[in-house]
């Protein structure tokens, strides 16, 4: 044992630190100097070895703290295991190589199954719809391409009025398992078995239709029904509508995604419904009954007089509807906008003239307001 290297140095953690480190430590070593990345490495494989065997006794709490107390002597009288000295207890060394090696090298680990019950995929389809189809609901017809069960054979491949028979060599599993010796250490794989290439079964006489692999892919189109009150981005799901799944797996979903087109005039944040109405001077000044554009129409509005550009109204239950409620609705909210006329002709430019004229500053209150705040720090 004297010219055994210090485990933590092999590893080169220190004596303090945790379960979490010595793994990590571990995996990066063991990827270091695996015999696959180093083929005919003679030295890399001693210290394959050698960080294995380190790892097996600094991972075990039992001889860890042995170790720690007396160190490589420890396991001199020890029954001679993988590594002599000691019987390794390897753990979870399987999963550390399956992370790092892609599953294929283990110690009595395997691979998932090809003829496992598997979920079918899910399918995408995007859908555009106008602002009020969204407001209130529609009925779309959604046309997709989907993988599902040949009819001809009913999903197992063979032709009809044959079966597909279990594999002899891997006895249905799809897998084998190999066995590799290294340094005195013996690894366990599994592998794809070559006789039915991982799906369990031979298929003597394949099917036409769907060439032996028991799936076909086909167009289908569905009613859907888009509810009102929906939002741009929202996605509705339709179960097992996607493509079927393998070996009795569940089908998968169908997944609706809504693209709201932008409205003319209307803009949405949630459930409420935003715009701009313009209005004139004199309905700015005088007051006035305007029309309003909602979502069921144009409805009548009396602003009051002296409204500022800029005033924001709100018309009640005129916005959207809340998803999955009849009666419950958003709010519209309008904003006024005084439009400034332009091209006047002289005998109006006059008019106005004279309406200037005709006022004070007592009816502009702002503008007062503004220079008497200017006038007053000047006077500062």
């Amino acid at each position: 044992m004297a010219d055994k290297r210090d485990y933590y140095e092999v590893l080169g953690v220190s004596k303090n630190a945790s379960d979490a480190e010595i793994k990590k430590a571990y995996r990066s070593m063991a990827k270091k100097y695996h015999p696959d990345v180093n083929p005919g490495d003679a030295d890399a494989e001693a210290k394959f070895k050698e960080v294995n065997e380190a790892y097996a006794v600094l991972s075990d709490a039992d001889k860890k703290s042995q170790y720690d107390r007396f160190g490589h002597s420890a396991f001199e009288q020890g029954g001679q295991g993988s590594y002599g000295g000691f019987g390794a207890d390897f753990g979870d060394l399987g999963d550390i190589f399956g992370s790092i090696f892609g599953g294929g090298f283990g110690f009595g680990g395997a691979r998932q199954s090809k003829n496992a019950p598997m979920r079918g995929e899910d399918v995408l389809v995007r859908v555009s719809i106008t602002f009020e189809e969204a407001a209130f609901g529609v009925k779309k017809d959604i046309s997709y391409h989907k993988v599902q069960k040949c009819p001809e054979c009913s999903g197992s491949g063979a032709a009809k009025g044959t079966t597909a028979e279990t594999c002899s060599a891997c006895n249905g599993t799809g897998q084998k398992r190999v066995t590799q010796r290294i340094g005195g250490m013996a690894f366990q794989s599994t592998a794809t078995c070559d006789a039915c290439r991982g799906n369990g079964k031979i298929i003597k006489k394949p099917c036409g239709n769907c060439r032996s692999t028991g799936f076909i892919k086909v167009n289908k189109t569905l009613s859907v029904n888009i509810p009102a009150g929906i939002d741009d981005g929202e996605r509705i799901a339709l179960r097992s509508q996607g493509c079927d799944g393998k070996n009795g797996g569940p089908a998968g979903d169908l997944i609706i995604q809504i693209s709201v087109k932008d409205h003319a005039y209307f803009e949405r944040e949630g459930v409420n419904v935003f715009c701009e109405v313009p209005i004139t001077v004199s309905d700015a000044v005088l007051g006035a009954e305007i029309e309003v554009p909602t979502l069921d129409g144009n409805q009548k509005f009396i602003i009051p007089e002296g409204t500022q550009t800029g005033t924001q109204f709100v018309v009640k239950q005129k916005g959207i509807p809340y998803v999955n409620s009849q009666n419950r609705r958003g709010d519209l909210y309008f904003t006024v906008v005084v439009e400034i006329p332009k091209g006047l002709t002289e005998k109006q430019k006059d008019a106005m003239r004279s309406f200037a004229e005709a006022c004070n500053d007592s009816v502009y209150v702002k503008k007062k307001s503004f220079f008497k705040k200017i006038f007053d720090r000047d006077k500062k």
